[in-house]
């Protein structure tokens, strides 16, 4: 099963390359990684994307605890959470006809051309990796020239108290 994992870690050099050696030295495969710093400039929240059966992650997770420069480990999938990717996609449309379809398309996705030149588009789309698929589907006739992918990036949900919305109703 997939796996999300969230951590808080600090933001020095040689950090990343600790934890990915953590996975590969134990033959796990990390799918996806992003990485950027929080509000607080000396810590950095790592997003990584694995997979493997409740033990296997116990082990990861216990074994991330373990290294000095990180801080919180949590797995994201335990929790209702908020997942995103980002794509930029370079199309060149065959035929002029093609040019508007992509046009369509990238605005049925929400997306947005941040660069065009008279062969090509590029299009920037923001979603979960379903959405993200299934747009990538759909420009395949249109000549894909280059793909451009983030990792997932995920943060979990604020948990609604029940008193609160009790009082939010009351008002």
């Amino acid at each position: 099963m997939r796996h999300t994992i969230s951590l808080l870690v600090e933001n020095k050099f040689g950090v990343l390359s600790r934890i990915a050696g953590l996975f590969s030295g134990r033959g796990y495969n990390i799918e996806s990684l992003s990485v950027g710093e929080t509000i607080d400039p000396s810590v950095s929240i790592m997003t990584i994307v694995t997979s493997g059966d409740d033990q296997i992650i116990e082990q990861i997770t216990k074994q991330l605890n373990k290294l000095i420069d990180v801080i919180k480990v949590v797995d994201l999938t335990e929790f209702d959470h908020v997942e995103r990717e980002m794509i930029l996609l370079k199309v060149a449309p065959p035929k002029q006809e093609d040019k508007a379809e992509v046009l369509r398309l990238a605005e049925i996705f929400r997306g947005r051309v941040v660069d065009s030149s008279p062969l090509t588009y590029t299009i920037e789309i923001t979603g979960d990796e379903k959405k993200i698929e299934a747009f990538i589907e759909l420009m395949k006739p249109f000549r894909i020239k280059e793909i451009v992918r983030t990792g997932k990036i995920a943060i979990a949900r604020e948990r609604v108290k029940k008193a609160s919305i009790k009082k939010s109703q009351e008002e």
